[in-house]
């Protein structure tokens, strides 16, 4: 068996894989600055309302063998969630279609935000 002497050299001094030696300077490209409005680009929901009502009101099926006249229970609650959460999301829409800003909201919409960034303007 014949060996290359390039399988015993090592890794390349060179090479991009070495330690980066001194610490890489700052370029500042764009200026730091916020900018005044928001893009709606990213305002979708994507949250799974009642999945526990839904898990319950499943097992109560597949223990009746989908007979609905025995879950009635488990059915009315998941409607009952299910109509919350229709309203909650309506009034949130409505809201957020007029810019109302409402205290203690974590999620905003791009409307809200730009009510808000128009309240507190940047200094310069």
């Amino acid at each position: 068996m014949r060996l290359h002497p390039l399988l015993f050299a090592g890794p390349p001094k060179s090479g991009a894989r070495s330690p980066q030696r001194e610490p890489i300077p700052f370029k500042l490209l764009l200026p730091l600055q916020l900018k005044k409005t928001v893009s709606g680009k990213g305002d979708k929901l994507k949250e799974a309302a009642c999945m526990q009502e839904m898990a319950v009101m499943f097992a109560c099926f597949k223990k009746a063998d989908f007979d609905q006249t025995e879950c009635l229970k488990e059915v009315a609650a998941f409607q009952g969630c299910y109509k919350e959460y229709n309203d909650r999301v309506t009034t949130q829409r409505e809201q957020g279609k007029k810019g109302i800003l409402v205290p203690g909201e974590k999620k905003l919409t791009h409307r809200q935000l730009n009510q808000l960034l128009k309240s507190f303007p940047p200094k310069k």
